[in-house]
């Protein structure tokens, strides 16, 4: 599936920011400086060198904006592509342009047949015509996208902004794709591989990021792996041009929770979702699913990372391997562990890769659900209920008084991170009391909690390092760990985490326009540099705004979340089956679709199980306040709580029940 169509003019070249590459021809325009020595800077610019500030990138390249900077001059470019042939670009400089043009110029690009026609702007009708296009653009850009404010501030921007500017083109495969970074897969960006490259959990995170932006888009971003699983249904840890593909390993299974939570905010009912999704998805997450049953089993028959040996890869079957299927690369809990070739996997049971197969297992089931496979619905339900009451049981450590990674000698591990909120999220805890029990003690000030909260492994942890996958902040785990909380409703938990994230977040954009792929543990810290290893435009990143939104607004599958956050803050434009929705917390907390009210309430109020369908709307009213709820036909319907619960409920009538 490729979404965006790979036709026409777009920041396809994954080298750099500054050229429109037209497909399917391959002509590619580049735009740069004369640096100090006046020599012509035309690619590179990335975020550890040149690049100044990211504008608004649409999907289909018809509209987008950088700026970038070279001996101490800057280039700002803002361009208009998109499908047809045309292009047409402006060029803003303090300094002097790579070609003798004005300061401020603009010219077109009209590709007919073979022929190109470059049409400088030398004339006042000429320059006019540039500039009214670029405004009609912007324009059309700004009406469809998604927008934040107050609290948010624009996360909503960095987070599209992350991931429209990441699709590039793969030429040997002839797609479309989006990575979580051009500079990480990018040899000429100081990346890792040759031009592009794709990894399991990084690529169903960032499709989820993706849904904020376009429904079409995160279903390509989201499906876009799935065709290179091998014949065992096993995703691989990477796939990528210059080093291969990695047939002894795979990545955290989140795909079910990333597919179904993108599929949710799709619309407000499955009447306006988009099936689509799942039926793109479905076949291969189940085998994928069913994999790890069959080929992960280790200590105490519970679920180990691993790495299965491969003829000619000698680093295959290896402890080092094994560390990288948990993506997790040199993370402390794994530093005792050593590799058993008996099973294939590590000597160390591991409760978050338990607890998010259990997860699996249960979105499956929903999706399975929606697809009307009520077999396959029921039988993922028993695996869940199953293996959740063995894990709980293995791996619930007394003395602890929680969850804790267990040894093949029976011991638990003394390791501590922000995997041991996975089972949280797993159901694993029997009481909401014992869950909050659990995410006390883990969110303590000196173990994960604190200003800079979820830190890859507990500052108290003899591994503690501040560094890489050894003390980082990173949205994949961060995102985890969060829904961990909001299944058992520690919604004071889950707001403080999410807005210290979010602040974190927003500082890295507001200085250095980044979004990471971790974030300092540390005050003061600068991660710029190669060597602090931090990519600084990373999709998943967008998944610390994403957790800050879901606590205005968050699709659950019994029906959308929407509450008071205890801060002003507006989420705009989100995109909808159903149109456009608004959600707007200040002295009311307002919900709007294509500008019609559907909610208003008190900020005392919380809405849940809200759905909308053509014959009925729902919703589930708690808090203190009073509300009214637009109906089938427009009819609102007031309702007041203190302290209780309501439902409320309108037929197609109009009759509310």
């Amino acid at each position: 599936m490729t979404v965006p169509d790979p036709r026409g003019w777009n920041t396809w070249d994954v080298r750099t920011h500054t050229s429109m590459t037209h497909l399917p021809s391959g002509l590619r325009v580049r735009f740069g400086l004369l640096d100090a020595a006046g020599a012509p800077v035309l690619d590179g610019f990335t975020w550890r060198d040149g690049l100044v500030r990211l504008g608004h990138h649409t999907v289909d390249g018809s509209f987008a904006e950088v700026t970038v900077e070279a001996g101490g001059m800057e280039l700002r470019l803002t361009m208009a592509g998109g499908p047809g042939d045309e292009l047409y670009v402006r060029a803003e400089s303090a300094g002097t342009v790579v070609v003798d043009w004005p300061d401020a110029t603009g010219w077109r690009l009209d590709r007919s047949g073979d022929d190109v026609l470059v049409a400088p702007a030398d004339s006042a009708a000429t320059v006019n015509e540039v500039a009214a296009v670029l405004e009609q653009r912007r324009a059309a850009a700004d009406a469809v996208r998604p927008t934040s404010g107050g609290w948010y501030r624009d996360a909503a921007d960095a987070l599209t902004r992350a991931v429209t500017w990441n699709t590039i083109h793969a030429p040997d495969l002839d797609r479309v794709i989006t990575p979580t970074s051009r500079d990480f897969v990018s040899v000429e960006r100081q990346g890792f591989y040759g031009t592009w490259a794709l990894h399991a959990w990084d690529t169903f995170f960032t499709g989820l990021v993706a849904s904020v932006v376009d429904r079409d888009y995160a279903r390509g971003i989201l499906a876009q792996i799935l065709p290179f699983a091998d014949a065992a249904g096993m995703i691989p840890n990477r796939v990528s041009d210059e080093r291969g593909t990695t047939w002894d390993r795979s990545q955290p299974p989140v795909g079910a929770l990333t597919v179904l939570s993108a599929y949710l905010a799709g619309g407000l009912s499955d009447e306006t979702r988009d099936h689509r999704l799942l039926e793109a998805t479905f076949p291969a997450l189940l085998a994928w699913h069913d994999w790890w049953s069959a080929h992960r089993i280790g200590p105490h028959g519970l679920l180990a990372w691993g790495s299965d040996p491969v003829d000619g890869d000698p680093e295959s079957a290896t402890l080092d391997r094994t560390k990288r299927e948990s993506g997790l690369d040199d993370s402390p809990m794994y530093d005792e562990a050593a590799y058993d070739p008996a099973t294939h996997t590590m000597d160390l049971a591991d409760a978050g890769l338990n607890a998010l197969h259990v997860a699996d297992a249960e979105a499956l089931a929903v999706m399975a659900g929606r697809l009307g496979d009520d077999a396959t619905a029921a039988r993922l339900t028993a695996e869940a209920d199953d293996a959740r009451a063995k894990a709980a049981k293995a791996f619930w450590d007394d003395d602890a008084h929680a969850y804790r990674n267990l040894r093949a000698d029976g011991s638990h591990d003394p390791h501590v991170s922000p995997t041991l909120l996975y089972p949280l999220l797993g159901g694993f805890p029997t009481t909401a009391e014992t869950a909050r029990e659990i995410a006390d003690a883990l969110l303590a000030p000196d173990v994960l909690g604190g200003d800079r909260p979820l830190p890859s492994v507990a500052r108290n942890d003899s591994g503690f390092a501040a560094t890489y996958w050894r003390g980082r902040i990173w949205a994949p785990m961060a995102y985890l760990a969060v829904q961990g909380l909001r299944r058992y409703d520690l919604r004071d938990h889950s707001r403080a985490v999410s807005g210290a994230l979010l602040e974190l977040f927003l500082a890295e954009w507001e200085t250095h326009s980044a979004v990471r792929e971790n974030y300092p543990a540390f005050d003061g810290e600068d991660l710029t540099g190669f060597q602090q290893r931090s990519d600084g435009l990373m999709a998943w990143g967008g998944l610390l705004a994403h957790l800050a939104f879901g606590e205005l607004a968050e699709a659950r599958p019994d029906g959308w979340r929407f509450a008071h956050p205890g801060h002003a803050a507006e989420l705009a434009n989100l995109p909808l089956g159903d149109g456009r929705l608004t959600v707007t917390a200040g002295d009311r907390l307002v919900v709007t679709l294509d500008g019609a009210v559907l909610l208003d309430a008190g900020p005392g109020v919380v809405v849940t199980a809200y759905r909308r369908t053509s014959d009925e709307v729902s919703a589930t009213v708690s808090g203190t306040g009073d509300i009214r709820i637009t109906g089938t036909q427009g009819e609102p319907q007031a309702v007041t709580v203190d302290g209780g619960t309501r439902h409320v409920q309108f037929v197609r009538e109009g009759t509310p029940a």
